[in-house]
């Protein structure tokens, strides 16, 4: 069976070929772009091998190397193609070309047909790694697919556009309406049902705030969840792990199995695939790269290292949570604040907005590695210690993981207007005070501040990541 195929678009990137393609008169355009690739080997959900094709790079074809065009076709030289299979070949990458049908559908025709065939024989003998193909048709619409051999090519499920909305367009859902799901569909419309579907969700982090955004996302009627998470339930988190019972803790239940447990019980729909594991476990690699939105819920400083950069090679949203909660001894001061970050290629990163802490990343990966050597450090005070349970409330971590689920309705529904997803939005329950804020790329930031790494997608070491 040929493996499913998955065409995600960065925002910048459509946007980019929205422009380079438009012509005035109405006829057709053609440009070339380059796709990083993540080879999933088994789909957590169905089992069956996965391929996504990442946008990493818009390459206009030269001027001089256009030869005609009218409303029905589009003809240039080869000449940059050949260019661009030598720059795919020695990056990694996969060659891909886009014209457009500015009156019709989003379709490929038989001359389109003829034409790729040729060009995808053209691009095998070259030792490419495939030839992508895409059409912008009228009213926005993209089809695309994947030629993996001279005579076949893989129409592609979905087709992504990702950025501060979150557009996907599949080419099958689930149309069965759900009557639970009935009066959200009053609310955002008969499409918002099948989208949700047909979702697929990560929630890395299964505590406080990382069940509260379980629950809600399983009463959405998110058709496919995945759930990762390290950590067996203790007495001390009874107080906020929402679906825990005083029972599992005897029995050292793991989070993500009570979670699945209750999601399971619920009877609702939703297909959960749970992993008792660290995120930058090998392990878990396909389940990841599989999610079209991923939670960070996490307070691990080198989890969220993890997730930030996978956000920007492989293009998959991320909705990272964090809550601190201080009080001072006599308990009259209190600073309790929620963040809610929402990170993709484009937008500054994690290490940027100061929310994740290297050293302390460094630290907790000493500890995960070789914990001798880390408690010998700490005593020696090169290392800081894990320090006091923080304080935690069920009410404020559910309250954030609302805010966390609401930011990612607003970037498929846009129900707060057309802005897309707040990059960093900030509630102090102390104050009842909630702001946006944002922040510039750090300009020697590697992940955020330059374009080399989104859209990547596969790499040896993974990530990017030494070590």
């Amino acid at each position: 069976m040929p493996a499913a195929l998955d065409i995600v678009l960065l925002e910048s990137h459509e946007a980019a070929l929205r422009a380079l393609l438009h012509r005035e008169n109405g006829s057709e355009a053609a440009a070339y772009v380059l796709f990083g690739t993540a080879a999933i080997a088994t789909d957590p959900w169905s089992g069956q091998p996965r391929i996504r094709l990442i946008s990493h790079e818009v390459v206009p074809i030269a001027v001089d190397e256009m030869i005609s065009s009218s409303s029905v076709h589009v003809t240039w030289s080869t000449k940059g193609f050949m260019r661009l299979l030598g720059l795919a070949q020695q990056r990694g990458l996969v060659a891909g070309l886009v014209h457009t049908h500015p009156g019709a559908d989003a379709f490929f025709s038989d001359q389109d047909d003829r034409n790729e065939a040729e060009l995808a024989r053209t691009a095998f003998n070259k030792g490419a790694l495939g030839l992508a193909s895409m059409v912008f048709g009228r009213d926005e619409a993209i089809a695309g697919r994947l030629w993996s051999s001279p005579v076949e090519a893989t129409e592609a499920s979905s087709i992504s556009v990702i950025g501060s909305k979150i557009r996907i367009r599949r080419s099958q859902t689930d149309a069965d309406e759900t009557e639970f799901l009935a009066r959200q569909a009053a609310l955002f419309g008969k499409g918002f049902n099948p989208m949700m579907r047909a979702l697929r969700v990560g929630v890395i982090g299964c505590g406080g705030t990382g069940s509260a955004v379980v629950s809600l996302l399983t009463r959405l009627g998110i058709g496919f969840l995945a759930l990762i998470d390290n950590d067996t339930i203790d007495t001390t988190n009874l107080n906020r792990v929402h679906g825990s019972h005083a029972a599992d803790v005897s029995i050292g239940l793991a989070k993500v199995d009570i979670l699945a447990r209750e999601i399971e019980a619920a009877g609702l729909g939703n297909h959960v695939v749970a992993r008792k594991a660290w995120v930058g476990d090998l392990a878990v690699r396909d389940l990841l790269r599989s999610c079209d939105v991923i939670f960070g819920c996490t307070d691990d400083h080198q989890g969220r290292l993890t997730l930030n950069r996978l956000a920007h090679y492989y293009g998959i949203p991320l909705i990272d949570v964090g809550l601190r909660m201080r009080s001072t001894r006599s308990g009259v001061d209190y600073d309790m604040t929620g963040r809610v970050s929402t990170i993709w290629p484009g937008s500054p990163c994690l290490m940027c907005l100061g929310v994740v802490n290297p050293q302390r990343a460094a630290a907790e990966g000493l500890r995960r590695n070789d914990p001798t050597e880390f408690e010998r450090r700490k005593i020696e005070a090169y290392v800081d210690g894990g320090g006091d349970p923080a304080p935690a409330v069920v009410t404020f971590t559910t309250s954030i993981a609302c805010m966390a689920v609401d930011e990612m309705i607003q970037g498929l529904t846009g129900f707060r207007g057309d802005s897309g997803m707040a990059h960093n939005r900030i509630r102090r329950f102390d104050r009842v005070e909630d702001r946006t804020m944002t922040c510039r790329p750090v300009q020697s930031c590697p992940v955020c501040a330059s374009e080399a790494t989104w859209g990547r997608g596969d790499v040896i070491p993974f990530l990017g990541v030494i070590g």
